[in-house]
């Protein structure tokens, strides 16, 4: 891998900084923002209502960005939908779909999931009064894919699940898993949470045969508020619209309305503009990177800290996720010895300006209920990072044993 930290102007701003989050948001690069400003000096404009030019070219350019994610999931761009990221697609996709579920009907989702995938569809069955069913995992925290199949049935309506899991770096097979649930029930509503895998794995919402798919741009180099909701043109048209107003609707009268064409009917309101068209060269940029190198790296880096942290730690440390470094995403989750982790968080920041996540990771039943801990650290490499900066985070961590003892 080439040197990528030349460009992000954070990273040349701050050469001290050793940025390990980038499972929760990563970095932005400068032609991403460039492009912002571009927008904002040159055609700052609102878009699909004017016949000005400036307005013709935002409008031009946010279309294009539609067309750009197409091309990037191997999707038609009617069935790309905007949204401000993946927790409003999700809650677009069960609120959208909640006229399908009845009480004898049952939602399956897993243990490793985002609260962002599984509140929605835990309120849903409430509502629905249907049945809410989570599937194990295995003490490797590898989906138990035996449970789901058990999990499903011919009464199950939904089963959503993630890509790759953000606490246990667990990456699903998510075809495979497809193919089996369709055998159990045809009908099944398949919906993807790829918040974790969108900026490290190449996505083929053909190949995986999914019926809903949602990401965020900024866990993948864009800015913050910009989201995709895919879905198949027969299932996008399932969904009852959650927003309602400008730019959804084909006519109004003072009786009833009717709503425009997909993907527009899903997309009230002003967006955001400039995110969604500099979200583009967040794309361009991976593209140039390549998805294969992406994870090549990655992989060397989560080898080297796994290495690095059994050596110089033994079991004072547990990492939790699978061993097998091919089964295994970018994130880090662990505990080390009785450390508090908000204190781990707190000294590698004071005394080494490493950054890390801590906490549940908004996995709270993940946690309490499957890996019985509090909390966790969580170290997430990305493209940018080398071994340097896992070098520096075991530094960081030998000093959290000098000053707690």
């Amino acid at each position: 891998m080439n040197n990528y930290k030349k460009d992000f102007t954070i990273l040349r701003n701050n050469p001290e900084l050793t940025y390990l989050d980038s499972t929760a948001s990563s970095l932005t690069p400068d032609s991403v923002v460039e492009k912002i400003n571009e927008y904002y000096k040159n055609y700052r404009a609102n878009i699909a209502r004017g016949v000005y030019k400036t307005s013709e070219q935002a409008t031009e350019e946010y279309e294009k960005t539609r067309q750009k994610v197409a091309n990037f999931i191997n999707a038609a761009e009617k069935e790309i939908v905007f949204t401000s990221g993946t927790t409003m697609s999700l809650n677009m996709i069960a609120y959208g779909l909640s006229n399908l579920v009845g009480e004898n009907n049952n939602i399956v989702t897993t243990a490793m999931e985002h609260h962002a995938n599984f509140i929605p569809w835990q309120q849903l069955a409430k509502n629905k009064e249907a049945e809410f069913r989570v599937t194990n995992i295995d003490k490797q925290g590898r989906l138990d894919l035996n449970d789901l199949k058990n999990k499903v049935d011919k009464n199950t309506k939904i089963l959503t699940f993630t890509y790759v899991s953000n606490v246990l770096g667990t990456i699903n097979p998510v075809k495979e898993i497809i193919q089996e649930v369709k055998k159990i029930n045809p009908e099944i509503i398949t919906v993807v949470d790829a918040a974790q895998a969108s900026p490290h794995l190449k996505l083929d919402v053909k190949n995986l045969d999914c019926d809903f798919l949602a990401f965020s741009g900024h866990k993948m180099l864009g800015p913050t508020g910009v989201g995709v909701l895919y879905g198949k043109i027969e299932k996008l048209k399932l969904l009852k619209p959650i927003f309602t107003g400008g730019e959804m609707i084909s006519e109004v009268t003072c009786q009833a309305s009717t709503f425009a064409e997909l993907p527009h009917r899903l997309e009230a309101g002003t967006p955001n503009i400039a995110g969604a068209i500099a979200f583009k060269e967040s794309l361009k940029y991976l593209k140039k990177v390549g998805f294969e190198n992406i994870q090549k790296h990655e992989q060397k880096l989560v080898k080297y800290t796994f290495e690095k942290m059994k050596n110089e730690f033994g079991d004072d440390v547990k990492i939790f996720g699978p061993e097998k470094v091919e089964e295994h995403s970018g994130s880090i989750s662990f505990t080390f010895k009785k450390y508090h982790p908000h204190d781990i968080a707190a000294i590698l920041d004071q005394e080494k300006n490493v950054c890390i996540r801590v906490g549940m990771h908004c996995a709270m039943p993940l946690h309490r209920e499957f890996l019985n801990v509090h909390a966790t650290a969580r170290l997430s490499v990305y493209l940018y990072n080398d071994k340097n900066d896992i070098d520096k985070f075991i530094e960081g961590l030998k000093r959290i044993e000098e000053i707690l003892g």
